[in-house]
């Protein structure tokens, strides 16, 4: 098996900005690109941080159910957040223990400056073992 690229509908066309929304790889990991808190024509949906967060994670969510696999596949995450602070990390605990419970997976958290887009304060990528 060749690795495969999928970019599932309901989420924005990655290509113009140069990357595939979910790559599986030859074997059983599967890897997604950073999600944010965008539309499915890739405008972010909202100027606040934790409407951002919700719709990073609702749109993790999408881009796992296209390859068949869900939160509980998930193994790693990398989250960034632009001005990080308490109040944020806050926010953000609350969607990891609304996605995975008690059962989180291992999670690098990187404060930037900014990210790829203007507006964007959020962005969340994952790394997903099939069968996990």
């Amino acid at each position: 098996m060749t690795r495969s690229i999928t970019n599932p509908a309901g989420l924005h066309d990655p290509t113009g900005y140069g990357y595939g929304h979910v790559v599986s790889a030859p074997g059983e990991q599967v890897f997604v690109a950073g999600q944010y808190g965008s539309d499915e024509s890739g405008h972010v949906v909202s100027e606040d941080f934790a409407d951002q967060v919700e719709q990073a994670f609702a749109n993790l969510r999408t881009a796992l159910a296209a390859v068949g696999l869900g939160p509980a596949d998930v193994v790693r995450i990398g989250t960034y957040i632009v001005g990080h602070d308490e109040r944020k990390l806050e926010i953000l605990l609350e969607h990891l223990h609304a996605t995975w419970g008690t059962e989180l997976p291992a999670q690098t958290l990187i404060g930037v400056a900014a990210l790829a887009l203007p507006g964007m304060l959020f962005e969340v990528d994952a790394v997903a073992v099939r069968g996990a």
